[in-house]
């Protein structure tokens, strides 16, 4: 290794810096918290335009590689960096050391795999950024973080297993380990198994709404910004063309939003719609050509920027009013207007509204799935993007800034708002900016794309479709908004398998021991009533949730009839589709 080389290596400022502002004063620790993504960020400049492979050192024969930079590595590294320095600015007077600490450390892991030029270095960086995300969600401190924190290190530790046994298969089979695009093979299935868990590929995805919205209001815009795109640029790189990525994508896309609409909670509702915006990302990975992998790569850049803008719009409401239900929010718009402007910038960037970023990317990704003659994926997809509209561009800001103010409804109070910080203002601000920018300037992303690009976005017949699409959307939710709007309730996802599993296997276990004791009579069989109120007591979330009877004080209120507002999704969506593709 040489000393010069090691200056390059973008990953150790963050590396660095997560050590410092652990043991630094406060004040000091916020200078380091901004100043490490800024040096990363100059780093990852320095290395655009070259091809270097560095740091290079022997590993029991094998030779690994700590920095490979090359036109894919160099865009995921711009805007992690980017994204760091954002995210920190945003969390400067909220995070504490610990958190500071373990979000630096999670930016820097995230650079680790993205500059790793082989697959055991790969899967190092990827365990350390599963270990210091599971203590940036711990770092909130409450119940529900910890509850999450211990289910996202179980489910992550499973998924590294698989990666690891996988890579291991890979090398002892290839006897090399330069991570490069892999061949069909078993060994590579598997890798990929490993790594379809860190993109949240359902049914491997509860660990992301479960866990995301837990963490702090900075903490979650930190976790947003790497593990699921780092997941997105190893499937770039490893599995570009692999057919089955695309339908995959398009599941996620549909799923991820049909749940989102379902939300109460405004921070599981975006967090949700990480899901169904990374399956945009992987459909392109699947289709694999050259316009695809820049849809994919564009997508993930914009996407890492204006969610991240979404969440600190999100988080900035829960700082202020303590909630993050909208059936307890409302009546803020005058209150928070810069909250709701910077907001709504990042929901039309996500919504694909023209002169914004989302609108450049997916678009980008849209046309190449079209361009290789995947209609039904094409449709598909169309629809994914109606539903992302109507939930974070329409349902979210009428639940929390537009209407009555609930929460005075219930109380006779009116909310009381705790003062944001002007770090969060001018944060959300920057980001705000960036996606404006890119989506006015396109070329200014399009230089990054790891391919050759010449597509044009701003086309008569795209803009007409795309403002067709959006206005017949938002007069579908102004029909149906009795039914769209912010309700209380929980929804119940796969993720209710593994945490009911305990409880049943309990049950079995008690149902097959004796019925009739050596000194008393036979116990009666247990009653229907008596079951629900047994399961009611086991699990006090998910009980309530589903009888709705004797719900104890604090407890969720009934399950929605998520059929019923799936039929109306999927029923709107197809209608506002053909309307805008008939035409």
């Amino acid at each position: 290794m040489t000393e010069s080389a090691l200056l390059l290596w973008p990953a150790w400022p963050l590396l660095l810096g997560a050590l410092l502002v652990a043991v630094v004063p406060r004040r000091v620790g916020g200078a380091v918290l901004l100043a490490a993504p800024l040096v990363a960020f100059a780093q990852v400049l320095t290395l655009r335009g070259t091809d270097v492979s560095a740091l290079a050192y022997d590993f029991y024969g094998l030779e690994l590689q700590l920095l490979r930079a090359d036109d894919l590595s160099i865009a995921f590294g711009v805007v992690f960096a980017a994204a760091a320095f954002l995210a920190g600015l945003f969390g400067l007077t909220s995070m504490g050391p610990q958190e500071r600490a373990t979000a630096l450390a999670t930016a820097g892991a995230g650079l680790g795999v993205v500059f790793a030029g082989d697959l055991i270095t790969l899967l190092i960086f990827w365990e350390i950024k599963a270990v210091v995300t599971t203590v940036l969600i711990l770092a909130r401190g409450t119940p529900g973080a910890r509850r999450a924190a211990q289910r996202y290190f179980f489910v992550h530790f499973a998924g590294g297993s698989v990666l690891l046994a996988g890579v291991v298969w890979h090398v002892g089979t290839t006897g090399s380990s330069v991570f490069e695009a892999f061949d069909p093979t078993g060994a590579a299935w598997l890798i990929l198994v490993g790594v379809a868990l860190s993109a949240a590929i359902p049914p491997m995805h509860t660990w992301l709404p479960d866990a995301y919205p837990e963490a702090s209001v900075a903490g979650m815009v930190f976790l947003s910004a790497f593990t699921t795109k780092a997941a997105v640029y190893t499937l770039a790189r490893g599995f570009a063309g692999f057919d089955v990525l695309l339908w995959v994508g398009v599941v996620m896309a549909l799923y991820g939003v049909t749940y989102a609409m379902l939300q109460d909670d405004i921070r599981r509702l975006l967090a949700y719609h990480i899901v169904s915006q990374v399956g945009f990302m992987v459909a392109g990975v699947g289709v694999g050509t050259n316009a695809a992998i820049n849809g994919a790569v564009a997508h993930a850049f914009a996407h890492i920027l204006y969610k991240g803008l979404l969440l600190m719009g999100a988080g900035a409401l829960l700082y202020a009013t303590g909630r993050s239900l909208g059936s307890q929010l409302g009546g803020l718009a005058r209150r928070l207007p810069w909250v709701l402007t910077m907001y709504m910038v990042g929901a039309v960037s996500i919504s694909s509204v023209p002169l914004f970023s989302g609108f450049v990317s997916k678009e980008l990704t849209i046309s190449a799935v079209s361009t290789g003659g995947y209609t039904a994926a094409l449709w598909l997809l169309k629809i994914a993007s109606v539903g992302t509209f109507l939930s974070t561009a329409l349902k979210l800001p009428y639940a929390a800034w537009f209407g009555p103010d609930r929460h005075e409804q219930r109380t006779g109070q009116p909310t009381v708002l705790r003062r944001i910080p002007t770090t969060m203002y001018v944060a959300m601000g920057l980001a705000a900016a960036v996606n404006l920018a890119i989506g006015v300037y396109p070329a200014l992303l399009w230089e990054l794309l790891p391919h050759a690009n010449d597509y044009t976005p701003f086309t008569p017949y795209k803009l007409s479709e795309t403002l067709q699409l959006l206005l017949l959307t938002a007069l579908g939710f102004w029909l149906l908004i009795s039914r769209l709007g912010a309700k209380p309730g929980v929804t119940l996802d796969v993720d209710w398998v593994y945490r009911a599993a305990p409880w049943r296997m309990r049950r079995a276990a008690r149902s097959l021991a004796p019925r009739r004791t050596a000194v008393g009579p036979a116990v009666p069989a247990t009653s229907r009533g008596a079951r629900v109120a047994d399961l009611t007591e086991r699990l006090p979330l998910v009980g309530p949730a589903l009888t709705g009877r004797n719900r104890p004080a604090g407890a969720p209120p009934p399950a929605q009839p998520t059929w019923v507002l799936g039929v109306v999704i999927f029923g709107v969506s197809v209608i506002v589709l053909g309307m805008s593709l008939a035409s």
